[in-house]
């Protein structure tokens, strides 16, 4: 039943609202400086969204959470965006693909190039150029000489072993990151020359290595294009429900580099440019000029300048110089579409991990990680796990596993080696696809809500009766054409496990007859033991006892029973 305006009590205060369908689902979220007001435009007669008659008919409840502040309730949007990913919403597309650089929160910090920075870390990005970040940590390591991921120095750099230079060296890289480089080239200038007057020349000796490594890094393009700017002109492109967004990054008019963004796309402009903007500047410094399409929702405008605590200019320009870098902006917006549109639909393996995601009410499907197990009676127990990408598999990142436990049922199994999975996982997928049913979706769920890594993705089992999907939450579905990447998955984690299964029998000291028999398979192998209830039992069968065995022939009973009396 569509909620009802009557039925909704919020405050005159700032926060942000969550439209639910009656399974709680959260199917858009949105923030306002009134509550009451704001929720109120969503019941008008003429309303200036077409997706909102269709929002509120979906839509059981709204619920509410009040902030101290409109700028407050913009960064609490942003983070439930990205927590629920509601259908109705416009976001960025594959955000988590993207990395950035890290300073963790240590005594003596360690700078970090990743997908998933720690917590309370100082970040900065997301970069859509992964190469480029990749390049700007390895410049700022080599000349500030700071510790990396296993907390090692680069090596050939002579640190002083002075844990105070060292937080110097890190202060020195935050404003550069920040792009306060100038301030702080004349702050350590001063220092120097202070340290000099003063006879201490080895002090001074690193105030000026600073100031010479500060200026090298500074001088790299590739920091140039992506940290300073005092103009950003933002283009947008859109078809359908698919967006591209380009930044262009200028210095007193001249063009000094650019970034694109796939986004997600849900009708409304602002809406789609403002939060690209809230996730745009959450870790980096706005510029001073800011150029966009079209008016910020309320609050984003105050937010940028809270975040460079100092002014910023948001300008729609219509006329004078500042329309040429718009179009510009505009222009490659458009160039950006194509490739986007042309990459989502180029090839029949990405169209089917699309028609998946569909298949599932999910917004992507780009990564997929399938388990299946193998064993026979408890012996050579083993699994594997098989990953696809863009609906491909990706080869290089297929894992076996060996049980190491006493568990002899495939769901406890399953639970070990998708345990040993995810202490080594850098990168989440999509959704995690189990061979099995309910059952082991249950297991598995449960096992995984109770890590810290609830939530982080979703989780599927495939049953093989009927190509059957279950998920928690959900009604089973069975698939058709749609969730061929789904079958292709799960046919490939049982062809890869049950290889490496037939490596681990051969390779065993015990040398079976039954394993050189032609034409007795894994499947038939297993049938077989379970039919006389272990492999002595079939050691003693007569020719006549093993033809009963479901699936095998005459044929085959024979070669089996001449195997096994040879």
């Amino acid at each position: 039943m569509a909620v009802e305006l009557s039925s909704i009590s919020l405050p005159k205060k700032p926060g942000v609202y969550l439209f639910k369908n009656l399974k709680g689902r959260v199917l858009y979220v949105g923030k306002a400086t009134k509550l009451s007001e704001r929720i109120r435009s969503y019941f008008a007669k003429n309303p200036d969204r077409a997706m909102i008659p269709e929002l509120v008919k979906k839509s059981d409840d709204i619920e509410c959470i009040v902030t101290a502040s409109p700028h407050e309730a913009l960064i609490l949007e942003r983070q439930l965006i990205r927590e629920h990913k509601p259908r109705y919403n416009s976001m960025l597309k594959d955000d988590k693909s993207f990395p950035y650089l890290a300073l963790t929160n240590e005594d003596l910090p360690r700078i970090l190039y990743s997908r998933r920075p720690p917590k309370n870390a100082v970040i900065w990005g997301p970069f859509p150029n992964a190469g480029a970040a990749k390049q700007v940590m390895k410049l700022l390591r080599r000349q500030f000489g700071l510790r990396d991921e296993k907390n090692n120095i680069p090596f050939g750099y002579l640190d002083s072993g002075n844990d105070d230079d060292y937080r110097q060296r890190i202060l020195a890289v935050k404003q550069i990151l920040n792009g306060n480089a100038s301030s702080l080239i004349e702050t350590l200038t001063k220092r120097m020359d202070d340290h000099s007057e003063n006879l201490e020349y080895e002090v001074a000796a690193r105030q000026r290595d600073l100031i010479k490594a500060i200026r090298t890094t500074t001088s790299q393009h590739i920091v140039s294009s992506k940290v300073y700017r005092d103009c950003d002109a933002i283009g947008f492109a859109s078809e359908g429900d698919l967006a591209a967004v380009v930044v262009l990054h200028a210095d007193d008019g001249v063009v000094k580099g650019q970034e694109s963004w796939q986004m997600i796309h849900r009708e409304d402009i602002g809406e789609t440019i403002s939060m690209f903007v809230s996730d745009h500047y959450a870790n980096r410094i706005p510029p001073k000029l800011l150029l966009t399409p079209t008016p910020l929702f309320d609050g984003v405008e105050d937010w940028l300048q809270t975040r460079r605590d100092s002014a910023v200019e948001v300008r729609n320009p219509s006329r004078g110089d500042l329309v040429t870098l718009m179009k510009l902006a505009s222009q490659n917006a458009e160039i950006q579409l194509i490739r986007f549109v042309n990459k989502t639909s180029g090839s029949l393996e990405k169209r089917a991990a699309d028609d998946g995601a569909k298949l599932l009410g999910m917004q992507q499907m780009n990564h997929i990680v399938c388990f299946d197990m193998a064993q026979i009676q408890g012996e050579h127990r083993v699994g594997a796990s098989v990953c696809f990408k863009d609906g491909r598999p990706s080869k290089e990142d297929y894992r076996k596993y060996t049980v190491k436990g006493e568990q002899l049922d495939d769901l406890r199994m399953m639970r070990e080696v998708v345990q040993r999975w995810m202490k080594h996982q850098t990168e989440w997928p999509d959704l995690l696809l189990l061979d099995g049913g309910q059952t082991h979706l249950n297991m598995i769920s449960e096992m995984i809500e109770l890590s810290e890594n609830a939530g982080k993705f979703a989780i599927a089992a495939l049953a093989k009766r009927e190509e059957t999907v279950f998920r928690k939450g959900h009604e089973p579905i069975i698939l058709d054409r749609r969730g061929r990447v789904l079958i292709h998955a799960r046919d490939e984690a049982h062809r890869f496990v049950n290889t490496f299964h037939r490596k681990r029998r051969k390779t065993s000291k015990m040398v079976d007859p039954l394993e050189k028999v032609p034409g007795l398979g894994a499947k038939k192998f297993q049938t077989l033991i379970r039919h006389f209830g272990g492999r002595k039992e079939v050691l003693h069968a007569s020719e006549k006892d093993i033809k009963t065995v479901p699936g095998i022939g005459p044929a085959l009973a024979k070669r089996i029973f001449e195997a096994i009396n040879d």
